[in-house]
């Protein structure tokens, strides 16, 4: 028997019958949420009204005269449908069961209340609020409806609303068919609202899932809905439970009922610029709707109501459908805990891979304890966390448990200023041999007679070694470069130096370290070029990319003399051997010089063309300024002033001679490590767990381990080419964000201003002008040239202003070319800014967001002595 009605919670209230909203309604019911009671008038009343009274053939005969483009096409077919549909009547069967439905509404309500009955009669279509489309607005409501024969009519007027010229055009727009859609009818016991509106469980204008926002008004929702009025807006944070931020706005009209329907009143002056909910009131109203988010699974669109003898009701629910992407939400992993992106963290600018997030990261973190027990003599009691990934981002834990503390109170600074006199022997002659031994010995394996664990556990074994190596650095010198360097300028400024004297940076430059070596290589290989006429013209008028592939084959180039070119080929190799190790990044995923040494070739054309200087005078120079300044000081110094300078002179120089080369190391075992992931990946292509050899790069450790497994047992692994592709739309969405430098975020951290050694926040950069780190004096104006690794490299043209998120050793040959650098993260010690003071040009480390705000071309203005970088101009 086709049911024409339906109680509002009717098990059978499903899209088909009683339309989007109805089976929403049904749905919030019957999960026990507070639903103003009420009945469906279901589309087989409609589809029985329509044929009837012969409709649908009228219905797509005018809709056969409709052009979209043509707004008046849409409003002449509406006129026609709406006037069929007026004329027509409803079938007995159809309102007798109206009636029934309404009267015992009626009945309920009085035997509660002892109110005359008074309802809200609401469209509901086939197509109407399902994730793929929202038809909020295209079709009527009507308000405090107080007889069974205006129920009845209201029912008519809404079936007939399923035609308004709006409606007709979104669903034609939607790709929806006219003869596919139907409309339900929901009558509902109408809320003698005090106050109603709109709940987001999701930021509609973030898209921050973490955030519920509440229009709230007061009277009826339909002042809301209509547009009428500006609501108050709250914005109540989900995690914490609180309210964010609230606009309380001027509420001047209000929707309220009347005896004959509804209408607009003034809000009394009383309530005009009151707030319309509490903050207890907009959590509790948060909590419905996370509530109804939990039930649908997605972020909704919730209309509500609130009477001070009820509390709040659910009118209805509709999934948000306008919701862009959700942003990256920045959460500490312990809500307690600090975390921040300094020290290591700062050769990790972007992202890291999954698998260095799950190998790299852990052993980093797993080599503090044994590096305490070999310098301190104890176990070392770090955070679990110590080094992490929050959205991808490579971030340091600065919060210690108490007995961590007590760690660093009572074995770490007490043993410090023994591990500051041992630090340059200790990397000398313990961390440095250390990994160069067990580099030595993966090299010595041939990685092709290897079973793939075997290939997996020396790929484990290099990466151990090289986690401990960069463990020592942050004792033996990045962190007591930082301290020396910091007390050496103190005591020079105080003690030393004198109107006209260089600064104190001058007595840490000119050290013959690797990055000035693997430079004075490529001005040497350019000089080589020079000799040989014909050699030089192919450099110079073959782009770099061509050449690399030459370089790669055993052909000699045509026009070349054949021992020009093989005398050549064998430096570039021999340069390549020595400095091609040199980590652009510390994430062992991404490419190392020798993957691209298109860079390298483009510094010996620009040397070839005479640009750039010469870097064995330029060291010279340095290293003569440096002893002359130090010859000075000690010339005209006596007593406790000379005993103070000397102490922490030599400490400071002692460092600062192998920091760069300690950095340039951390590379060392990457060559080989990356040689047998490839190998490995390709194995797990072979095996159809992969597509590339590369997507090794994106998978997890463990699940590495598990096909091992698989593979030892002969079996094929679970394939992980989904897994993958997921992970490479995160890392580019994570790319384009901008990670907060400290979280949670703060000013201050145990007292000290975190400017001092995080990078800025993005948040702390508006208008044109970036703030950072002055980390190499003088200013400059020039184009922009923003490089995010390797591949951009060859992009570089002298005099431009290098923008970057980070630099390392590898990046060397770049400031040959650059007028001024500028970077995302580091500071005063970073490699960006030694190398900037050396060759003499402007510094700024740590704007935390120049290579999103700045543009290739774009004219800007560099002050290394303030700190500031200005955009002056939009791109050439």
């Amino acid at each position: 028997m086709t049911s024409f009605v339906l109680s509002l919670s009717d098990p059978d209230a499903n899209l088909e019958m009683v339309g989007g909203k109805g089976m929403s309604l049904a749905k919030l019911a019957r999960a026990g949420f507070l639903v103003p009671d009420g009945f469906h008038v279901t589309t087989s009343a409609y589809r029985q009204f329509v044929t009837a009274n012969g409709l649908q053939e009228q219905i797509l005969t005018a809709l056969g005269t409709v052009d979209t483009t043509i707004p008046a096409t849409l409003e002449a077919a509406s006129r026609t449908i709406g006037q069929a549909f007026a004329g027509a009547t409803i079938p007995l069967e159809i309102a007798r069961s109206i009636r029934e439905g309404y009267d015992n509404l009626s009945d309920r309500q009085a035997k509660r209340d002892k109110q005359p009955i008074a309802v809200a009669v609401r469209f509901s279509a086939t197509a109407d609020d399902l994730p793929g489309a929202s038809f909020a607005g295209q079709q009527e409501t009507y308000l405090n409806v107080r007889s069974t024969e205006s129920v009845l009519a209201a029912v008519q007027k809404c079936w007939a609303s399923l035609w308004t010229g709006r409606a007709i055009a979104y669903r034609l727009h939607q790709g929806i068919p006219p003869d596919s859609v139907a409309l339900a009818v929901v009558v509902q016991i109408l809320v003698p609202a005090e106050a109603a509106g709109i709940l987001f469980t999701a930021n509609p204008l973030s898209s921050r899932r973490s955030e519920t926002v509440i229009n709230a008004a007061w009277g009826l929702g339909e002042a809301i809905v209509g547009g009428l009025v500006t609501p108050d807006t709250i914005t109540v944070n989900k995690d914490t439970g609180g309210v964010a931020r609230r606009e309380t706005t001027e509420k001047l009209l209000m929707t309220v009922r009347t005896e004959s329907g509804t209408e607009q009143r003034p809000v009394p002056d009383s309530l005009k610029n009151k707030a319309v909910l509490n903050d207890k009131q907009s959590v509790e109203l948060m909590r419905y709707g996370s509530q109804i988010e939990e039930l649908y699974g997605t972020p909704m669109d919730i209309e509500w109501a609130w009477t001070s003898s009820r509390g709040f009701s659910i009118l209805q629910a509709r999934p948000i459908t306008t919701l862009g992407e959700a942003p990256l939400e920045w959460k500490p992993p312990r809500p307690k805990a600090v975390y921040m992106r300094a020290s290591v963290v700062d050769l990790m600018p972007d992202p890291i891979s999954p698998l260095f997030a799950t190998l790299g990261i852990s052993s980093l973190t797993a080599n503090m304890d044994p590096l305490s027990r070999y310098l301190i003599h104890a176990k070392a009691f770090m955070p679990q966390d110590y080094y992490t990934t929050i959205n991808g981002y490579a971030y340091m834990c600065a919060s210690f448990s108490f007995r961590g503390w007590l760690w660093v109170l009572f074995s770490l600074l007490p043993a410090f200023p023994r591990i500051l006199r041992m630090a340059v022997r200790f990397w000398r002659e313990e961390a440095r041999p250390r990994y160069q031994t067990t580099v030595a010995q993966a090299l010595e394996k041939d990685p092709a007679g290897m079973t793939s664990t075997e290939l997996w556990q020396a790929i484990q074994k290099v990466m151990d070694s090289a986690g401990y190596y960069t463990c020592t650095l942050m004792f033996a010198t990045m962190g007591a470069s930082s301290g020396s360097e910091g007390l050496l300028t103190k005591v020079y400024q105080k003690m030393v130096q004198r109107a006209g004297d260089p600064s104190a940076t001058a007595l840490l430059m000119g050290w013959n370290n690797i990055a000035i070596r693997a430079e004075k290589s490529l001005y040497d290989l350019s000089g080589f070029c020079r000799e040989d006429e014909t050699l030089k013209a192919h450099v110079l008028n073959t782009p770099s990319d061509r050449l690399v592939e030459q370089l790669t084959g055993e052909e000699i180039p045509a026009g070349v003399e054949r021992a020009g070119w093989q005398e050549f080929h064998r430096r570039f190799d021999r340069h390549l051997e020595e400095f091609g190790h040199m980590i652009f990044e510390m994430d062992f995923a991404k490419p190392l010089p020798r993957d691209h040494p298109g860079p390298m070739l483009e510094a010996v054309k620009m040397y070839l063309r005479g640009e750039g200087a010469n870097p064995h005078e330029r060291q010279r120079a340095s290293e003569a300024k440096r002893l002359q300044t130090a010859a000075s000081a000690l010339a005209r110094l006596k007593g406790i002033r000379r005993w103070a300078f000397v102490k922490s002179l030599n400490w400071a120089q002692s460092l600062a001679e192998v920091r760069e080369d300690a950095l340039a190391d951390i590379g060392l075992g990457y060559p080989v490590m990356r040689g047998m992931l490839h190998m490995l990946g390709e194995r797990l292509v072979k095996a159809g767990a992969l597509q590339n050899a590369g997507d090794i790069f994106w998978l997890e450790k463990d699940e590495v381990d598990k096909a091992m497994a698989a593979l030892e047992r002969g079996e094929a692994p679970e394939s992980m080419l989904e897994h993958v592709v997921q992970r490479k739309a995160f890392w580019q969405k994570a790319k384009a964000a901008t990670p907060p430098p400290i979280l949670p975020p703060r000013k201050k951290y145990m007292g000290i201003n975190t400017n001092v050694w995080l990078a800025e926040s993005e948040d702390s950069q508006s208008g044109n002008t970036l703030k950072g780190a002055a980390t190499s004096p003088g200013q400059v104006t020039a184009p922009a040239r923003v490089l995010h690794g390797p591949e951009d490299f060859t992009r570089m043209q002298p005099g431009e202003v290098l923008v970057a998120g980070t630099t390392t050793p590898a990046w060397t040959p770049l400031f040959a070319m650059a007028s001024a650098v500028v970077t995302d993260i580091g500071g005063p010690l970073s490699h960006g800014s030694i190398v900037a003071r050396e060759y003499g040009i402007p510094a700024v480390m740590g704007t935390g967001v120049a290579t999103r705000r700045i543009r290739d071309g774009q004219m800007i203005t560099v002050d290394g002595s303030a700190g500031t970088v200005t955009i002056l101009a939009a791109d050439n």
